[in-house]
């Protein structure tokens, strides 16, 4: 039987050779010698959530080859880096090796044993102390700018939460949710752009922030959101399309039966034992 690391560590050694070879000024692919960080950041970006779309849909035959399109942007970085004389794929692998080790005495050390939430506790204290290392002194330092906006908000709203600023409970930002509910009503009659973006900027803010408090992924909760209302509406379009209406001819009222129906369709499934 073949050693899994041995044959690990030979792919990923495959894996760096054809990278170089493709960055090769002379010999290489002209798309890929021309590309930089900027250039390929945002590829990193779309093959993570191709990761995270194969695990949604439990599809564990895709979910190899989006990790692996996901290696391979880190593998990309990585030799870009090492070209400009700034680290390696080892720096790398080295970084991240050390971080675990140091983020888990209670397995790597003498540290006592400790349950998920002690080890969540333990976790954000490591992490100060890496970024008042990194001269990172202000709480919200560190936090990426480039992160989804509602991924973000929750980031912020935790780092906040951990020096004392923060509502106790969900019932607290539901009423802040009132609030500016009210005050995005109030901005409506002007319509200034600048002051609606505001206001509903404030409210999903909020929102960020109630998820967190009942403990949930607000990313996750609106993909679910969407993935909902997609099932659902393409579920309405196939009612009219067998009877040969299309969406474009009919009335508000009509699609909204047609919406109804399909929730209705929805209950009774799940109403079935």
């Amino acid at each position: 039987m073949s050693d899994p690391a041995a044959s690990a560590e030979a792919e990923l050694r495959r894996l760096l050779d054809i990278m170089a070879r493709l960055r090769d000024p002379v010999q290489g692919c002209a798309w890929d010698v021309e590309q930089s960080f900027d250039t390929i950041a945002p590829y990193t970006i779309e093959e993570a959530y191709e990761v995270a779309d194969a695990i949604a849909a439990r599809d564990f035959t895709a979910l190899p080859d989006e990790l692996g399109d996901l290696l391979f942007q880190v593998v990309f970085h990585a030799r870009m880096a090492e070209e400009a004389g700034y680290f390696a794929f080892a720096d790398v692998a080295r970084l991240i090796t050390d971080k675990m080790i140091r983020r888990h005495p209670h397995i790597f050390g003498d540290a006592a044993v400790r349950d998920a939430e002690q080890q969540t506790a333990a976790w954000e204290v490591q992490k100060q102390a890496e970024r008042a290392a990194k001269q990172q002194h202000g709480t919200l330092e560190g936090v990426p700018i480039a992160l989804p906006a509602l991924t973000r908000a929750v980031k912020l709203t935790r780092r906040a939460a951990q020096v004392g600023f923060d509502w106790e409970n969900a019932d607290q930002v539901l009423a802040k949710l009132d609030e500016e509910v009210c005050e995005l009503r109030a901005e409506l009659p002007e319509a200034d752009p600048e002051r609606l973006k505001d206001e509903v900027g404030d409210m999903l803010f909020v929102l960020a922030n109630l998820a967190r408090k009942l403990k949930l992924d607000p990313e996750q909760c609106l993909r679910h959101a969407n993935d909902k209302f997609a099932r659902r509406f393409n579920a309405m379009e196939a009612i009219f399309t067998e009877e040969g209406r299309s969406l474009a001819e009919l009335s508000l009222d009509q699609m909204e039966a047609g919406w109804q129906q399909v929730k209705a369709a929805e209950k009774a499934v799940r109403s079935v034992p």
